[in-house]
This record gives C-alpha cells, sequence and structure tokens, in this order.
C-alpha cells in the first residue's frame, strides 16, 4: 500500500511508503491530480492512500458504491440506517462498533459516480472529533499478475483536533482507512475466487 500526505510543507504531496517499483506512480498521481483534489487549510490534514486488489473493478466497484451497506465491506461499522431513497444528498447514519473512540456518525452522500467509479462522502455528524472530514474513493481497473484487478485510491481532509498535530491526525484517520482497504481486498479476492471456481452450466 501506498500513502501520499499532503503535510507542512506547502501542501506538496509526499510519498509515506516506497512504491512497488513497477513505474506506477505516475498513473496513481495522475488519477490523484485529476481526481483527488483536497484544498486543505491551515488547520487541516489531508493524505492519499492507494490499494491493489486481486478482483475485477466492476466486483470492487459492488461493494464501494453502496452508501447504504458500508458494513459489507468495513470492519468497524455494525449498522447503517439511510434517510429517504439513495441518492447524491443521502444521509446516513452509522453505528460504530466497540473498541473506538466513537459510536455513531452521520454522513452525507456527496458524489456517487458509476460511469467513473467515484464515491465521495462527507461526515457531518457523530460523537467523534473528525470535523469537517470529507473522503473521496475511486477504482479504476488495472491488470495484476495477468488477471482483471482494481486500482484504490482513497483520500480525505479533515480538521486537525485542538491538543493534536497534523502528522498524529493522519496517522489515525489513514490507520482506519488501511483497515477498510484490506477487508476491502480480503472480501473482493474472496468473491472473485468465487466467481473462477463457480461450475459453467452447460
Amino acid at each position: 500500500m501506498v500513502g501520499m500526505k499532503s503535510g507542512d510543507r506547502g501542501g506538496c504531496w509526499r510519498l509515506m511508503d516506497e512504491t512497488d517499483g513497477s513505474g506506477s506512480r505516475a498513473i496513481e498521481s495522475e488519477y490523484v491530480r485529476k481526481l483527488h483534489r483536497h484544498e486543505p487549510r491551515e488547520n487541516q490534514c489531508s493524505s492519499t492512500l492507494v490499494k491493489r486488489i486481486k478482483a475485477p473493478v466492476h466486483l470492487v466497484w459492488s461493494l464501494v458504491r453502496r452508501f447504504d451497506q458500508p458494513q459489507k465491506y468495513k470492519p468497524f461499522i455494525s449498522r447503517c440506517v439511510v434517510r429517504g431513497d439513495l441518492e447524491i444528498g443521502s444521509v446516513r447514519e452509522v453505528n460504530v462498533k466497540s473498541g473506538l473512540p466513537a459510536t455513531t456518525s452521520t454522513e452525507r452522500l456527496e458524489l456517487l459516480d458509476d460511469n467513473e467509479h467515484i464515491l465521495s462522502v462527507r461526515i457531518v455528524g457523530g460523537d467523534h472529533r473528525l470535523k469537517n472530514y470529507s473522503s473521496i474513493l475511486s477504482v479504476h481497473p488495472e491488470s495484476i499478475d495477468g488477471r482483471p484487478g482494481t486500482l484504490v485510491i482513497e483520500s480525505f481532509v479533515v480538521d486537525v483536533p485542538e491538543g493534536n498535530t497534523k502528522d498524529e491526525t493522519c496517522f489515525f484517520v489513514e490507520a482506519l482507512i488501511k483497515c477498510n482497504l484490506k477487508s476491502l481486498a480480503d472480501v473482493s479476492e474472496r468473491l472473485a475466487v468465487q466467481d473462477r471456481t463457480e461450475p459453467i452450466d452447460l
């Protein structure tokens, strides 16, 4: 997994981890430049994480796009209820599992693009310290080991809580996203194996 973070140095992107050496950094950077635009203010931090998944993009996107069922792959969510119809501007009430410094989160769907495979969510309430949190998640087709795979990019911007540093805040949010992306990979790859091993009806 690769992470790039906008920190104190004039908002420039910096690489947190080494790439895999495949020359894919330019492709990732182009996706980030086009789709993951955040303009963090002085009291905010922003970061971008990348994950490769050995499952076709349509399968990964089928999980990601379910704004009404994030618990399908997010391990820290126990329950989700969406108010009204599922559309841009819809709000969901999420219950968080014990062990985290929160029990609820209220989140609004900002963008759901089934053509470009982009999901954007903004946190608008809840008993946590993630104020003015906004995220963008995009998925892109990629060949991995000769099979259809998926490149997943997730970025966010959030206020730095009083008493915390930008690095501390980014580290906490990045840890949550890494867990979510690992779980997304696990679920997607398991489903992909099932698809490939199902008997063919003749």
